[in-house]
């Protein structure tokens, strides 16, 4: 399990908790690398992930965009989504999750989040990548995704028309 801190526009996160003796002591276990978007850090279970993200709450609000947890190479998914999945136990993840973001990178920074369609792959967002270094596909909540784009694609599916406003 891997934790992607993504930090803010103006920010050197892995210099940032590297600064701080709390950040420091909290971290002295886990080896965080230096990532162009932020940090990441490797954990041995979403359990040690998710309270290691509770314990650098504080450093989280000040200089994280948003913390993503790796659940298998290249797809992320969002703090709510790991929550649910673990306490709650709401969510059951598996192939063909249905709501999902994909994020393009330049110069370590977020240049674009799509919200992607069910049943869709990243390689069909290929005008997103135009001018990107990297992407990656991000699982989230229904809350996460945009409303206006789920309407239209649940209109797709029925068949059924969405009137333009």
């Amino acid at each position: 399990m891997n934790i992607l801190l993504i930090q803010r526009d103006g920010t050197d996160l892995h210099h940032t908790l590297f600064s701080s003796e709390t950040s420091r002591m909290a971290l002295r276990f886990y080896h965080p690398q230096k990532r162009p978007c932020g940090v990441s850090i490797t954990c041995a279970t979403l359990g040690s992930a998710l309270s290691l993200v509770k314990e650098l709450r504080w450093y989280i609000r000040r200089y994280v965009r948003e913390p993503l947890f790796e659940f298998q190479k290249g797809i992320y998914f969002t703090h709510q989504l790991a929550q649910d999945v673990y306490y709650e136990r709401t969510a059951i993840l598996g192939p063909g999750w249905k709501y999902r973001k994909l994020y393009s990178f330049k110069n370590g920074k977020i240049i674009s989040s799509v919200p992607m369609s069910p049943k869709s792959t990243p390689e069909e967002y290929h005008q997103e990548y135009i001018g990107t270094d990297s992407s990656i596909e991000i699982w989230c909540t229904e809350d996460d995704v945009e409303e206006g784009e789920l309407l239209a694609e649940e209109a797709e599916d029925t068949g059924t028309a969405v009137p333009d406003e």
